[in-house]
């Protein structure tokens, strides 16, 4: 009986157009589905533009599984490709937008008050928290997108291209800026 071969994912996408990286993307498709939703739904607000930029997402998934290459985990593979897809889709639309994205510096936190729920019941508090992620920069949303994923930073910093340490700092300054605004304690 000839040894049996283990399809490794590297193996499964030799050649693009095989079942094998069909197959693949199909793993990736439904393993991923709700967390690449989530992405859609913090880098787009419009419910319609959010499944434009979903499909975005899965079509550069499909394409780039050629060069998977298994240089890194296919999890990291699957965020890197999805929040370059959205960041570009953040950058397009700002271009388009006559509003400006702010950055942790420009937010400004005059007349904030420090007793949210005095102010406001936990669904607008919701609400607030994801108008201000939407308003944040691309790099600084896509950080703590991540981070509300669940990533740790060591993964967050390879997705995105920056150090670990600049990741933590971004961290920091986002959850600080969450607790001054919302009251929102140390994990926000």
């Amino acid at each position: 009986m000839p040894p049996r071969t283990i399809a490794t994912p590297l193996a499964l996408v030799a050649d693009p157009d095989s079942a094998g990286h069909d197959a693949l993307f199909e793993k990736v498709a439904a393993e991923f589905a709700a967390p690449l939703a989530r992405l859609a739904r913090a880098h787009e607000a419009d419910a319609h533009l959010q499944q434009d930029l979903l499909q975005e997402i899965h079509i550069a998934l499909w394409r780039s599984l050629a060069a998977f290459g298994e240089r890194c985990s296919l999890r990291t593979w699957v965020y890197r490709v999805a929040h370059n897809v959205a960041a570009t889709h953040v950058l397009r639309n700002r271009r388009r937008q006559a509003h400006r994205l702010t950055s942790l510096d420009e937010i400004d936190l005059a007349g904030v008050t420090s007793d949210v729920d005095a102010e406001l019941d936990a669904g607008r508090a919701l609400q607030k928290i994801h108008a201000l992620i939407q308003a944040l920069k691309p790099l600084d949303r896509q950080v703590i997108i991540l981070h509300l994923e669940g990533l740790p930073a060591d993964e967050i910093a390879d997705i995105t291209g920056i150090s670990p340490a600049n990741t933590h700092t971004k961290l920091t300054r986002i959850r600080q800026l969450l607790t001054e605004r919302f009251g929102a304690g140390d994990n926000p």
